[in-house]
């Protein structure tokens, strides 16, 4: 292809509102241009990276047996009301009436029409297993749309979703998908972890998320570089940071600590370690009567160590908090404590609460905590002897680095990710159950369908490869995944007809061999045409002029090589083709 006949809009400064290196690569390499918050248009070369994202998807896709159909960006409420998302999904999922007055949803994800296609097509166990995808518009009402394509509203997704007659045939799929988001995500050449993930508001029973390793990354990634482990920092389990709970060295003693309301100011102030110090948070929870009226509220105090920090994920999974909870008010907390935040503590509330300990909590002994008074914090305090052993021992809290391994192999390093696909092992309660989507078995028995879902972030996958890949001239793109593969860039085009005539000959070269070639025929001057190619990021580039030609010779540098290369004309095309094949 020609320059002349595509669309080449470069910026040398981004937009003020650019947040991140991607965001601003991406508007002024002339990818994608801003129509409103979190929508963009995806211009002649960001639509090609796009293109390239989808082939290699879709081969990866066909190759495990994925088949692929196409489902509409608007679907009818009524399936979403059936697995009760419509209510549930939140101010994210966008509700619009038609002229009749009937409720629709544009949609984020597209289980719900899926199982409705799988209810009405698989009659049969021997239809089975099906896996179904599509690659589709998809659209989030983001309350802060930010970072360009990374959180936008409107965006593209690949949406698989699997249905098999059983959990063991549902964990194969499963696990081919796994494979194939692998073999995905080597072809675009990204460094990425998969990790095991929160389920979220997809739901089911097992995840893994495949995070592209940036440091920009929204993520935090837990893994331990002696062994396979890696999860979300939502989902690392926290061992204890004791073996045994060691026998009571101090006497409790109510302890002035005034103006001091932080673990650490506290720990300061007593001389202390902050691993001797324990923090408060209080839960509630509401029951509600049919009106939606709260009829009881029960208050919990969770229970961590001062350095450490809960994690609302995990807290959000234990009995008596997983169907919901929130923060306790100020009223709610001085009503069970007697004591504004800052002082709170387990020992002499003025009504009872729930008390969760983390684990390394529950072994700590001598420790200090809130006295439930203002400018007072208990010093020496004593499971079993000050306080009762705690109602329920959970990991509840946020790993850090140096934590040891759940696997026992080593200790946790922390990196930043980004998410750019998801695996979701569903079972049959989120969606075939309350759907009512069934086969017959062997025995002529209506049976739920297992289910499994798995989504790629397409657009997405554009900003975090950049992320991944830039320097200070922009955009390094890996190979798969550039718009063009190679850049062929004459000086002086029009005015020699020896330049012109190799760089059409080379240019012909190359596109007949299949390799993905552009001719810079704009007549830009060189400065400016290199800086093009460099903010845009193309792999390759070949420079042509009078003066290398009466050598015999042209210049070839990749994107990430810190000069150019003299290379004989009548060689290039040979040595091209064996670069991108490498």
């Amino acid at each position: 292809m020609r320059a002349s006949q595509t669309f080449i809009s470069t910026l040398k400064e981004a937009p003020s509102d650019a947040e991140i290196v991607s965001h601003s690569l991406m508007l002024r390499a002339g990818l994608i241009k801003r129509l409103g918050a979190g929508i963009y248009n995806y211009m002649p070369l960001g639509l090609r990276v796009i293109r390239k994202v989808e082939a290699i998807i879709r081969e990866e896709m066909n190759r495990a047996g994925a088949i692929e159909l196409l489902m509409p960006v608007v679907q009818p409420a009524e399936l979403w009301q059936e697995t009760g998302r419509f209510q549930a999904y939140g101010p994210e999922l966008l509700r619009v009436k038609d002229r009749h007055d009937r409720d629709f949803v544009i949609q984020p994800t597209s289980e719900e029409v899926i199982t409705d296609i799988a209810r009405q097509e698989l009659r049969s166990y021997k239809q089975l297993p099906r896996n179904f995808y599509h690659i589709q518009t998809k659209f989030r009402d983001e309350r802060r749309p930010r970072f360009g394509v990374m959180r936008g509203r409107e965006f593209t997704m690949k949406d698989a979703y699997s249905f098999d007659r059983d959990k063991a045939s549902a964990l194969k799929s499963y696990d081919a998908m796994y494979q194939a988001y692998c073999a995905i995500f080597d072809r675009m050449g990204l460094q990425y972890r998969a990790v095991a993930a929160d389920t979220g508001s997809i739901g089911g029973d097992a995840s893994h998320e495949f995070q592209v390793i940036a440091d920009t990354g929204e993520d935090a990634i837990a893994y331990c570089p002696n062994s396979p482990y890696a999860a979300n920092i939502e989902l690392a389990e926290a061992v204890s940071l004791i073996a045994e709970r060691g026998a009571p060295a101090q006497l409790c003693a109510k302890t002035p600590t005034p103006g001091k309301a932080t673990c650490e100011d506290v720990a300061a102030l007593l001389g202390l370690s902050l691993t001797q110090t324990v923090k408060s948070l209080v839960l509630a929870t509401d029951v509600l009567n049919e009106a939606g009226d709260v009829v009881k509220s029960t208050v919990w105090l969770l229970l961590v160590r001062g350095d450490h920090s809960l994690n609302e994920i995990k807290a959000g999974k234990l009995p008596g908090l997983k169907e919901g909870f929130r923060f306790a008010t100020v009223a709610e907390i001085e009503d069970h404590f007697g004591c504004k935040p800052g002082y709170l503590g387990p020992i002499g509330t003025r009504k009872p609460v729930r008390i969760v300990a983390d684990r390394t909590v529950a072994l700590m002994s001598d420790f200090v905590c809130g006295a439930n008074v203002a400018d007072f914090h208990y010093a020496g305090v004593n499971w079993g002897r000050d306080l009762p052993e705690p109602d329920l021992v959970a990991d509840i809290r946020n790993v850090v680095e140096g934590d040891p391994s759940p696997d026992g192999k080593g200790v946790l390093a922390i990196q930043r990710g980004i998410e750019v696909g998801h695996v979701f092992y569903l079972g049959t309660k989120k969606y075939s159950g309350p759907m009512g989507a069934n086969f017959l078995d062997e025995n002529g028995k209506p049976q739920p369908f297992e289910m499994g879902c798995y989504g790629i972030g397409v657009t997405r996958l554009l900003g975090a490869a950049i992320e991944q890949n830039f320097d200070e001239r922009g955009i390094i793109w890996p190979l798969a995944m550039a718009p063009f593969a190679v850049v062929i860039c004459p000086i002086g085009m029009d005015r020699s007809a020896e330049v012109k005539a190799a760089a059409e000959q080379l240019h012909g070269e190359l596109a007949a061999a299949g390799v993905d070639v552009l001719l810079d025929d704009r007549g830009e001057r060189p400065g400016a045409m290199f800086a093009d190619w460099e903010l845009i990021g193309i792999p390759q580039r070949v420079v042509i002029s009078d003066r290398g030609l009466k050598a015999g010779t042209v210049e070839l540098q990749g994107r990430r090589d810190a000069e150019a290369s003299a290379v004989p004309l009548a060689e290039v095309a040979a040595l091209l083709k064996g670069r991108l094949a490498g």
